[in-house]
This record gives structure tokens, C-alpha cells and sequence, in this order.
């Protein structure tokens, strides 16, 4: 076969010969030899193509401080509604809560949320109401926030509950996906605490389980399980209501400098990390089994840590690492290599955060699957990633039903052991926003020891007249305490505002 290759090679080389055409052996070797490579198959997949796009700038949001704080938080929250970013504040913490229209320079006093006295280092959207937000602080305290319907007319400094139990600063907060008003919040004192906002209660205190720093938690799909990704370079499956852990895998990722560890839809973890020659790193893990990864793969040397974030109706991951300025993106199949490549999405600034909308935000029109908004050091930058197609119609391959705004339990349903899986909605027609219902606190913990107190008094016989004029004169007490607490509250949001003012003149004078 190939002597009558070679043959026809030489016939070639003649017939060229004789037209006067100088024809080097070597080339057609070449071309001979490619008879006998294999063809490499692509694999295919519809999200190969996928690319990512900034908008133009007048599509951005300008002139916003974002924070300096060293923590490795995303410093932005997204939802349909509005856009979140946590900013350098005078005199405590505070963060902007702006309608997703609202683009262009955002004014410097542009009303905050600045009820937190340390800076904000984590905030997260309540998936089961869009005017909900949850904020962590240095000042060891988590605030549940409820936006007004169309943003921000003047500064919020009365959060509706604060929920306090750490004893140092909070870095996580995290909203159960499925229960109503279950809000998941850990700190530097290694605890991790599990709220009902709804009463204001601390009902799950995960106390003794890591002896280390908590780099990040995650719910899984159903919220039955979390896990946890820590200093001590352990990653951890734990059962928060039966408080035990389920799997453990030590030395996960070798190096020193922070994991992040996710649940995906199917019950694996993925976790991002450093190997001990401080190269960056991605791994698969099935919780069954967590003495090998599924998979793993080494990135570049890069320190900026990742930042995952998944989609679970395409099962794409996007990477951003803070201080780089690209976005990589894989798909997770059950094929080897199980984590599969996709494409890079780079830019020229470098991120310091990033913001990722829930799939209900996005434009099926335009068949985009996924929007981040990229954190300058002072402005706010949306990124569409989009799959081309010709067709205008409805891509239902692109859109399966995803997880909607209702939730599948109350708090109450959860804590007593029940789950749920999200309560799904299809994206054919768009998502349409409701109205969103107010969160209503009712204290049980302060309420509900009131009348308790008193019947505790009547048993041993004190004078019913004595305790109301002593509850009254409590009031009253309680009530002054507050004015103060607001007052002073809102001279430092004032004092914040004048800061700012005289910055603009500096800078007028300056320039």
C-alpha cells in the first residue's frame, strides 16, 4: 500500500517535473503522511461557541467606591431587580442598592444602606424575595435589609432584624434555596449559624466543626446538606440538622492560600484551591467517596483566588479570580474528563468582585445564559455571555425550567427535617417580577418572654400594679435608647455625606 502511495507520489513529482514546476519531496511526504493521520473528533456541545461581551459604557454603573477591604467575598449581589455593591464608607460599613436601570455616574450621595458600624463584607439576595437583603459585617452582626419597590430615596439605617450570635466578624451570609426566610451565616469565630429571620432566632449553631478560618459554605440543591471549604484545607459535607458531618477530605488542595468548594446539581463538589507549588487549581469530588478526586487539573500560578460560579440548568462553571481580568468557563458532563474546557472570556482591567444573576434576570430573547457585573475600582461593568443562534424563536435547550421565586417549605417545615426541591418556572414568555410580600419579623425571643416575665411575677405574688408601672418605665427607657441609637445613626450618614462634598470640592480644586 505504501510503495503504491510513494508510487503515485513519484507520478506526482514527474508530472510537475515536466511542466517546469519545482515540486521540494519533503512537501509531499507531507501531504501523503496526513493520509494516515487520525482525524481529532470535537466533542460536541452546544455552549463550545458561547462568548462573552461587555456592554458600552453608558450601560455601566460610574463613579462608585467600591470597598478596599481585604476579604475574599465577591462585594456584589444581583437579582432581576437590583444590583448590590458593597463601598468604601466613612464611619462604618454601607453598601448601594440601585435599580439595574439606573446606569451611568451614580451621584456621590446617592442614598446607602449603612446600618452596620464596620465595614460589610459579605451580602447575599433572599432567592424567595427580590426587596430582601442580607449584609455581614466586621461589627460581628448580620442585618436582614427590605429594599423599597423602586430602590432608595433616602439613606436605610434601620435594618428589619438584626440577628446577633458571633463573637467576631461575619464573613459568609447565605440563603437557604428552598426554605422561606432560613438565612445561613459563618464567621472568624470558625461557627456557623443558621437563622429563622422570620422570629430572629438562632436555631442551628455549628460551633465545634472547624477548627479553622471558614473560607465559604454552600447549600446544595435542596438545602439538606452544606459544605465548606477552610483555612485548615479540609472540605467538609455536613448535615446541619442532625449537626454531623458527613464526608471530610483533608488536604483537598495542598497550598496554603484559600479553597472555595461548591455543591453542583447532581450532589458532587467542585472546589477551586492551590497546589503546594502555589498553582491554581480545580477538582471534582463525589461526597460518597472522597478519597481521589473525580477529577483534577492544574490552571496556571496566577494568586488571585477563584471564584466559582455555576449554573445548574447548563451545568457551566465560570471562574473569576480576584485580580484577574478573565472570565474561564467549563462544563461539568459525565464524561471523562468530567470538567470540561470551554472558552475564556479576558478583558483588560482587572476584577475586584464579581455579581452573577439569577437565570430568571437574564434575556431569552438574545440567548444569553449568564450575566456577571464585573467591580472596578470605581465602577460596575455587566458582562453578557450569550450562545449565537440564528433562530429567533424560544431555545428550550438552552432554557429548561429553572429554579423560580417561590419557596418549596417554610422556615418551620425545614427545622422539623422536611425537604424540598425548588419550585420550578419556565422562561418561555420571559420572567415577569411580582409583587413581592413584606418580611415580617416576630420576635419570639423578645415578644414572647414580655407576658412570660409577668406571669412568673403574679406566682410569686408581686403586686400586679408594680410590674406594669415597672414594664412602662421599661418602654420608655427602651424608646429613648432607640431615638438616641438613631440619631446618632443618622448624624454619622449625614457627616458621611458632607465627607463626601467636601471630597468633590477637593477634587474640583485639584483638577
Amino acid at each position: 500500500m505504501s510503495d503504491l502511495l510513494w508510487g503515485k507520489a513519484g507520478g506526482i513529482l514527474g508530472a510537475r517535473r515536466n511542466k517546469g514546476l519545482e515540486a521540494p519531496l519533503y512537501r509531499t511526504r507531507l501531504s501523503v503522511r496526513h493520509l494516515f493521520t487520525p482525524v481529532r473528533v470535537v466533542r460536541q456541545s452546544k455552549f463550545r461557541h458561547v462568548f462573552g461581551q461587555a456592554v458600552k459604557n453608558d450601560q455601566c454603573y460610574d463613579d462608585i467606591r467600591v470597598s478596599r477591604v481585604t476579604w475574599d467575598s465577591s462585594f456584589c449581589a444581583v437579582n432581576p431587580r437590583f444590583v448590590a455593591i458593597i463601598i468604601e464608607a466613612s464611619g462604618g460599613g454601607a453598601f448601594l442598592v440601585l435599580p439595574l436601570h439606573k446606569t451611568g455616574r451614580i451621584d456621590k450621595s446617592y442614598p446607602t444602606v449603612c446600618g452596620h458600624t464596620g465595614p460589610v463584607l459579605d451580602i447575599d439576595w433572599c432567592p424567595h424575595n427580590d426587596q430582601v437583603i442580607a449584609s455581614g459585617s466586621e461589627d460581628c452582626t448580620v442585618m436582614v435589609w427590605q429594599i423599597p419597590e423602586n430602590g432608595l430615596t433616602l439613606s436605610l439605617t434601620e435594618p428589619v432584624v438584626i440577628l446577633e450570635g458571633h463573637s467576631k466578624r461575619v464573613g459568609i451570609v447565605a440563603w437557604h434555596p428552598t426554605a422561606r426566610n432560613v438565612l445561613l451565616s459563618a464567621g472568624c469565630d470558625n461557627a456557623i449559624i443558621i437563622w429563622n429571620v422570620g422570629t430572629g432566632e438562632a436555631l442551628i449553631n455549628l460551633d465545634d466543626m472547624h477548627s479553622d478560618m471558614i473560607y465559604n459554605v454552600s447549600w446544595n440543591r435542596n438545602g439538606s446538606l452544606i459544605c465548606t471549604a477552610s483555612k485548615d484545607k479540609k472540605v467538609r459535607v455536613i448535615d446541619p440538622r442532625k449537626q454531623e458531618i458527613v464526608a471530610e477530605k483533608e488536604k483537598a488542595h495542598e497550598g496554603a492560600r484559600p479553597m472555595r468548594a461548591i455543591f453542583l446539581a447532581d450532589g458532587n463538589v467542585f472546589t477551586t484551591g492551590f497546589s503546594r507549588m502555589s498553582e491554581r487549581q480545580l477538582a471534582l469530588w463525589n461526597p460518597k467517596n472522597m478519597q481521589e478526586p473525580i477529577a483534577l487539573h492544574e490552571m496556571d500560578t496566577s494568586n488571585g483566588v477563584l471564584l466559582p460560579f455555576y449554573d445548574p440548568d447548563t451545568s457551566i462553571i465560570y471562574l473569576c479570580g480576584k485580580g484577574d481580568s478573565s472570565i474561564r468557563y467549563f462544563e461539568i458532563t459525565d464524561e471523562s474528563p468530567y470538567v470540561h474546557y470551554l472558552n475564556t472570556f479576558s478583558s483588560k482591567e482587572p476584577q475586584r468582585g464579581m455579581g452573577y444573576m439569577p437565570k430568571r434576570g437574564l434575556d431569552v430573547n438574545k440567548c444569553e445564559i449568564a450575566r456577571f457585573f464585573k467591580l472596578h475600582e470605581r465602577k460596575c461593568e455587566p458582562i453578557i455571555m450569550t450562545v449565537p443562534r440564528k433562530s429567533d424563536l424560544f431555545q428550550d435547550d438552552l432554557y429548561p425550567d429553572t429554579a423560580g421565586p417561590e419557596a418549596a417549605l417554610e422556615a418551620e417545615e425545614w427545622f422539623e427535617g422536611k425537604n424540598a426541591d425548588p419550585i420550578l418556572i419556565s422562561l418561555k414568555h420571559g420572567y415577569i417580577p411580582g409583587k413581592n410580600r413584606d418580611l415580617k419579623v416576630v420576635k419570639k425571643n423578645i415578644l414572647d418572654s414580655k407576658p412570660t416575665a409577668n406571669k412568673k411575677c403574679d406566682l410569686i405574688s408581686v403586686p400586679k400594679k408594680t410590674t406594669d408601672t415597672a414594664s412602662v418605665q421599661n418602654e420608655a427607657k427602651l424608646d429613648e435608647i432607640l431615638k438616641e441609637i438613631k440619631s446618632i445613626k443618622d448624624t454619622i450618614c449625614n457627616q458621611d455625606e458632607r465627607i463626601s462634598k467636601l471630597e468633590q470640592q477637593m477634587a474640583k480644586i485639584a483638577a
